[in-house]
This record gives structure tokens, C-alpha cells and sequence, in this order.
């Protein structure tokens, strides 16, 4: 345990960010690169210090570190902080993206500068919080509160129909958010704790963990997003900034597969058990349908965005086949698309900063005059496809085989949807990079400028270390998903002995 309240640091250091920014004039030149130095700095910061938390985490110890706990409330509710292997590298990937995105709003947001950056720094400690929280109120309270920032990104600097995509986002992911508070009151009133270590010791009467799971999957499914409750997120992608389209895809989409490990599997191992072939039927639909529908778009943001409902496909999959190979395989799935797809969003921004335009019609031939670009979008749309030696691979592989254990079946039908991918990703470089350059706006066009090198090349070299050198991320969870699979799996031979003793 360290001396000083880590956890706490790294999730209310963006607000002193806020704070410093509400005293600040976003008028004139000076105002507007003042505003843009304050919010990058104070993400970087936030980033360096979140550093700290995985130089001083113990990979071998596989319950909670890092514990702040002050009674809250008074009513058993507490402030209580702590990461484990699960939750730690979430908080560095959320950290890690934010300075990409105030670079990425540099040049491209005109118009209230100042209550965009607010808006997002407001946004970084409501998703740190999410996975720091050790209590289920805490939890609640921070994963609901991330709605209303990312609700004003897209309704106020998105696009043409911005409105209807941040209503459309707001009460989709608000409906089954209070199925689960419900949850969350009926399990303090079993348990008498709102604590999660607790709770995830506590054991849940099998019956109640069936209605417990619904009420939480309901929350978690609209926030991975599952088929058929996905339909928000491409409305919201295609509206949202690019910033926004990064935050989305890269964090808000791993909330939920977050929650279902934490929640869904830890604490109501019998009735994940039980609704796991739901589970694997509603992923397979989700990784081939929305393949195909990806297949179908003429919009670059809005193919991205059917994608990472299929790659998330593999994530709920992983999860449920709830053996160390599908757990591993899905938490590193979820990093590495948090990378992969935030970087692709990213480079759509570039083309689109410079023609204002999303359509793949628009586009053919940037390999002549962008050939910098052409190489990183290269990078990412293999990655994306699962190539071997990117960090696509190695999370799809693994939850690959995960399933395969549990469902021969169910691995067969999900693995058309790596060919699937390969199709669309292909099929979209293919419409933009190559070709003849007929156009003639695009003949103008320049190759990556020193700001969006930045941008693009750290998430680069990260794509291919971890596809060739994942260890990093896997000695970190190893020791906490080992404990996950051995509880769960225990959970399951106490029910099924009790069930014997019955007969």
C-alpha cells in the first residue's frame, strides 16, 4: 500500500484541470492555445501519475491494492478506492487516450472551446472512477455521471444530426442503467453491505442471481454494446467529434465489459452459467450481422463503428466461456481495441479535417500524396482484421480458443467473422488508399503534419509491441483472473453438490 491516495489522484486530477480552465478567457488566439496547453498538460500529467500505479502494482497479488476506504454517507456506504489486475491497466488506457484527444480537438473544434475541454476532463475522472470503485454506489454514482459529459460532446460540437444521436445515446444507456440501481438496492438489502470485496464473497440464493444478472446485463449489454441494443453507437460515432469517437470507442464501450466481469461473473457465477449460451447466440449474431452490415456502409466512421460491435462480440464471448483463456483473451481484446479503433477514429479525423467529408465515395488514390498516412492506416486496418504480430490478433486468438473449450460450435461460427472483418477492413483501404488519383481536391491533399505524427506513431509502435510481446499485460491480470475462474468455477461445483444432496 502506498502512502499517499493514489487512486484518488489520478481519478480528481483532471478537475484541478477544470478548475484552472473556468478562470481562463477562451477569446483571441492566446486564449484559445492557453485553454488547448492547460488541457494537455493536465492529461499528460494525469497520465504520468497513473504510471505510478502500475510501476507499484504487485502482478503476484491477486485481490485489491491500492485501498483508500472513509465511511461515506453514513449508512455503510463508503468512499472506497482499489485497482486489481483487472481493473489497473483500464485506468492507464483511459489516462493514456485523453492527451491523444485534446490533440486530435487542436485544430478541428471552433466553437466553445473552453467547455469542450471541461467537458472531457470531467469525463476522464467520471471513467477512472468507474474502475477504481470498490463500492457498488461509488460504481453507480461514477458510471452513470460519465453520461452526462459525453451526452453534451455529442450533442453540442457533433454533426448534422447531433441532437437525435445524443438523446438516442443518452436513453438507451439511461433505460437499463435503472434496471440495475434496482439491482443494486435489492443486493444491500440481501447483503447488507454495499462493498464489492464483500460482495463478491457474499453468495447471492440462485434464484435471486438470475434476476440480479438480467438487471445488470440489461445496463452492461446497452453500454458494450450487444446486438440487438447496439444501434446507438453508430448514430452516436458518426455525429460525435473525433475526440468523442475515441473516447466512445476507446473506454465508454469497455464500461460494460467491465461490468460483466466484475459484476456478472464474479458475483453471480450461477446465473452467468446458466445465461451464457444466450450470451454466446446474442455475440455470434453480433460478430457476423454486424460484419455484414459493415460490409453495407458508405460512411468511414459508421463502418469503425459496426466493427467494434462485432470485435465486442468476442469480448462478451471471452467473458462467458469464463475460463482463463477467455477472460485473459477479453480484457486484453478490449485494451487492445481501445488502441486500435480510438486510432482509427483518429485517422479518419485527419482525412476529414482536411475535406469535411466521411463518405469512402469521396476518397481513392491518398497513397500518392499521403503515403505516411497510408502506412498508418495500414497498421490499424490490419490490426483491426486480427493480423498476426498486431495486438488485434492476440485478443481474438485467445478468446478464440477460450470459447472453443466451452463451445466447439459456438468458436466455429465466430471465427467467419475474422474472414468477415478481413472483407470490410480490406475493402475500406482498398476504396481509400489505393487506386488512381482522379479527384482533384484530393490531389491537395497533405500527408501527416507534425502534430498528427504525434498522434499516430506512439499508437503505432504500441499496436506492435503488444501483438509481439504481450507479456506486460498479461502478468498483470493473470494472478486476478486465475482467482475469477477459481471462485467462479467453485461457485458452480458447491451449487451443483447442493443440487445432488437434494435428489
Amino acid at each position: 500500500m502506498t502512502d499517499w491516495p493514489i487512486l484518488s489522484t489520478v481519478t480528481f486530477l483532471p478537475l484541478v484541470g477544470v478548475l484552472l480552465l473556468l478562470f481562463m478567457r477562451d477569446d483571441g488566439p492566446n486564449g484559445r492555445r492557453n485553454i488547448l496547453n492547460v488541457s494537455l498538460l493536465t492529461t499528460v500529467f494525469t497520465f504520468i501519475v497513473s504510471l505510478f500505479v502500475w510501476i507499484g502494482f504487485d502482478n503476484a497479488n491477486p485481490g485489491f491494492q491500492m485501498i483508500e476506504k472513509h465511511d461515506w454517507l453514513n449508512s455503510g456506504i463508503s468512499y472506497h478506492m482499489g485497482v486489481d489486475g483487472i481493473s489497473m491497466l483500464f485506468v492507464i488506457l483511459t489516462t493514456f487516450l485523453l492527451p491523444f484527444c485534446v490533440l486530435a480537438s487542436w485544430l478541428s473544434v471552433e466553437k466553445r472551446l473552453k467547455d469542450y475541454m471541461i467537458a472531457f476532463l470531467v469525463l476522464e475522472t467520471m471513467m477512472v472512477g468507474v474502475f477504481t470503485s470498490l463500492d457498488i454506489v461509488l460504481f453507480y454514482v461514477f458510471f452513470e455521471a460519465g453520461l452526462i459529459p459525453m451526452f453534451l460532446i455529442i450533442g453540442v460540437w457533433g454533426g448534422r444530426d447531433r441532437v437525435y444521436a445524443s438523446y438516442k445515446f443518452f436513453l438507451y444507456t439511461l433505460l437499463g442503467s435503472v434496471l440495475m440501481l434496482l439491482a443494486i438496492m435489492a443486493m444491500y438489502w440481501q447483503s447488507g453491505t454495499t462493498d464489492i470485496p464483500t460482495m463478491l464473497a457474499y453468495k447471492f440464493p440462485p434464484q435471486m442471481q438470475i434476476w440480479l444478472w438480467l438487471a445488470f446485463f440489461a445496463s452492461f449489454a446497452v453500454k458494450m454494446p450487444m446486438w440487438p441494443v447496439h444501434t446507438w453507437l453508430p448514430d452516436a460515432h458518426v455525429q460525435a467529434p473525433t475526440a468523442g469517437s475515441v473516447i466512445l470507442a476507446g473506454i465508454l464501450l469497455k464500461l460494460g465489459g467491465y461490468g460483466l466481469i466484475r459484476f456478472s461473473i464474479g458475483m453471480f457465477p450461477n446465473a452467468s452459467e446458466y445465461f451464457a449460451p444466450l450470451v454466446f447466440a446474442l455475440s455470434v449474431i453480433a460478430i457476423i450481422y454486424t460484419s455484414l452490415v459493415a460490409l453495407m456502409q458508405e460512411d468511414m466512421k459508421k463502418l469503425i463503428a459496426y466493427s467494434s460491435v462485432a470485435h465486442m462480440g468476442y469480448v462478451t464471448m471471452g467473458i462467458f466461456a469464463a475460463n482463463q483463456q477467455g477472460v485473459q483473451g477479453a480484457i486484453f481484446q478490449m485494451l487492445s481495441h481501445g488502441i486500435v479503433s480510438g486510432a482509427l477514429f483518429l485517422c479518419v479525423g485527419v482525412i476529414y479535417d482536411r475535406t469535411h467529408t466521411r463518405e469512402i465515395a469521396a476518397y481513392g488514390g491518398l497513397v500518392s500524396n499521403m503515403p505516411k498516412y497510408a502506412v498508418a492506416m495500414m497498421v490499424f486496418t490490419m490490426a483491426n482484421v486480427g493480423l498476426p504480430g498486431t495486438s488485434g490478433f492476440i485478443g481474438e486468438f485467445l478468446t478464440l480458443i477460450g470459447v472453443f473449450r466451452a463451445n466447439t460450435w459456438v468458436a466455429l461460427f465466430a471465427a467467419t467473422g475474422v474472414i468477415l472483418s478481413a472483407a470490410y477492413a480490406l475493402w475500406l483501404y482498398r476504396r481509400i488508399i489505393f487506386g488512381a488519383l482522379e479527384k482533384e481536391n484530393l490531389k491537395k491533399l497533405l500527408d501527416l503534419s507534425p502534430r498528427e505524427q504525434l498522434i499516430l506513431y506512439p499508437l503505432i509502435a504500441l499496436t506492435i509491441f503488444f501483438g509481439v510481446y504481450p507479456a506486460p499485460i498479461f502478468d498483470a491480470t493473470a494472478a486476478s483472473v486465475d482467482l475469477l475462474v477459481n471462485n467462479y468455477t467453485a461457485a458452480l461445483h458447491a451449487a451443483q453438490n447442493v443440487a445432488l444432496s437434494m435428489n
